[in-house]
């Protein structure tokens, strides 16, 4: 199990759990209620396309035929786990 943010380009992942920021209280946490609304849920695969040149920041990932920029700090809260090596 790794973050989202650890994978490598052209890896195909699955979704096993989100966590909420630090910062956040108990209910509500505002980034991880857009994620999921975006599709980033239990149970979904996606494929990491490109990592930023300067520390892998953002991240570039693709859902289905959607495609997501999201920074290291969103990433890191998405936990998943490596389908394939490609």
């Amino acid at each position: 199990i790794v973050n989202l943010f650890q994978v490598k380009q052209k890896q195909f992942v699955k979704i096993i759990d989100l966590k909420k920021g630090n910062q956040c209280n108990d209910n509500k946490d505002p980034v991880l209620e857009r994620l999921e609304l975006l599709g980033f849920r239990v149970g979904e695969s996606l494929q990491v396309l490109e990592k930023g040149l300067f520390g892998g920041d953002p991240i570039l990932v693709q859902i289905e035929t959607s495609r997501f920029a999201l920074r290291k700090n969103e990433a890191e809260r998405i936990f998943v786990e490596i389908i394939n090596e490609h």
